[in-house]
């Protein structure tokens, strides 16, 4: 039993990848490749409000959450920090209380702070349901998951005999650290990660991983290239150089990737900068599952949405 499921092993709030049991993680994959398939959804969360909690910025994850819910026939609140109650002092706990009290049960929360999604669900009342939207640098467990689920049609499930690609700045990744933990689980062959000394975390991250500095080197046969945004606006001053000096060592062109696998796959969780880790030619190219990324997204949402709303 941990915080995020219950004596019987069933999901209570989706927190973080570590540590989630393989046919938990495979059983959320299957409902989510269902819905991708098409299966009906309608009226699962009827009667339902589902709460996208944001104290960060979103594009992508929020309004995908907010479509699998109304594809699951719930009630969506949206919920802006910079017009909240949050810029007079209020907390976070004290704002998923007061929305609690209003009767929602179903909170997507995205926070910059590390864990502070896992703080909020100890906080919560009995039978609200938490799902991490990306807290800090820690987990971003719902993009890990279409991640994985973008991979698993790519290869048709077989990880053991692949190897992956993660490249960039996974000192400051909450989806490189919750990649690392599915791929895992999954039993992937080969993991890979590069970039600069400087930009990659500590080996309790990287346990198990080929660590490279040399991107040309590191994508030599590799299956999947999963490349990363470099995050500024959480780096200190002076961790790279100018983006011309990173794009010329760690940026994807089609030349590098030709040095992949044939049929290699790229992704990215975007947003991309483009020019700096990703070129124009490779994000909008043939082997970019860039989009189906995005429009799993929303299959994925709608698994774990359902798995830990519909029986409440």
């Amino acid at each position: 039993m941990t915080l995020q499921t219950d004596a019987d092993g069933r999901l209570v709030h989706l927190l973080t990848l570590e540590g989630l049991p393989r046919p938990v993680l495979l059983a959320l994959l299957d409902r989510a490749q269902a819905f991708a398939d098409g299966a009906d959804a309608r009226g699962a969360l009827a009667g339902t409000a589902v709460c996208t909690l944001f104290f960060e910025p979103s594009t992508r994850t929020r309004l995908s959450f907010q479509r699998a819910s109304q594809r699951l026939g719930a009630d969506v609140l949206g919920f802006d920090a910079a017009t909240s109650s949050t810029t007079k002092g209020e907390t976070a706990t004290d704002t998923l209380r007061n929305i609690e009290a209003m009767g929602v049960r179903g909170f997507v929360v995205r926070h910059p702070g590390d864990r502070a999604v896992a703080e909020l669900a100890a906080a919560a009342a009995p039978g609200t349901v938490l799902v991490n939207a990306g807290d800090g640098r820690h987990a971003h467990p719902t993009q890990g998951l279409l991640d994985m689920l973008t991979l698993r049609q790519a290869f048709g499930g077989d990880f053991g005999g692949r190897s992956f690609l993660i490249v960039g700045d996974l000192l400051h990744s909450r989806v490189a650290r919750s990649d690392l933990h599915a791929l895992r689980t999954l039993g992937a062959g080969r993991i890979r990660v590069c970039g600069p000394r400087q930009l990659l975390p500590g080996e309790d991250v990287l346990a198990g991983c080929e660590v490279f500095h040399d991107f040309d080197a590191a994508l030599e046969g590799v299956d999947a290239v999963m490349m990363l945004r470099l995050q500024r606006e959480r780096m200190e001053e002076g961790l790279v150089g100018s983006l011309e000096d990173y794009h010329r060592d760690y940026g994807l062109t089609a030349a590098r990737l030709r040095r992949a696998a044939r049929g290699a796959v790229v992704l990215h969780p975007g947003p991309m900068n483009r020019g700096v880790e990703i070129t124009d030619e490779v994000a909008d190219g043939p082997q970019s599952l860039v989009l189906r990324q995005v429009a799993n997204g929303v299959a994925v949402r709608m698994a774990v949405l359902e798995t830990l709303l519909a029986r409440r």
